[in-house]
């Protein structure tokens, strides 16, 4: 399974200082995604139990997350619905102590667990 992004170029690069700071208009964004719901819940359990994020998606993850389920950072606007939805609600956290979306987020290509490292 593979997890595709819509890159959108010329986005606001210029006049975005203003009034769309409100929710950000990036984030850093890692995942763990699962075909099935029961990979993902127990992925979680592994967090729940104290797991750093990065590591539970390198043995979890089946989108090929080699560098511990980084996506890197991530525009509004190129992401799916429910998954920008719950990356742009969530506080920023680390991989050592990861805030991230329970229950897993469902798109079209599986569940995500999600964790936010950083916002802009």
């Amino acid at each position: 399974m593979f997890f595709f992004f819509l890159k959108l170029d010329g986005d606001g690069d210029d006049g975005s200082a203003g009034k769309q700071k409100k929710g950000g208009t990036s984030v850093k964004v890692r995942h763990i995604l699962c075909e099935k719901q029961s990979k993902a819940l127990e992925a979680m359990e592994k967090l729940k139990a104290g797991q750093k994020f990065n590591t539970v998606a390198e043995q979890y993850s089946e989108d090929k997350a080699r560098q511990g389920g980084d996506l890197g950072w991530m525009t509004r606007g190129s992401m799916v619905g429910p998954f920008q939805d719950a990356a742009f609600a969530l506080a920023t956290s680390t991989t050592d102590k990861p805030i991230y979306t329970d229950p897993p987020v469902k798109t079209k290509f599986g569940y995500h667990i999600i964790m936010v490292e950083g916002k802009k």
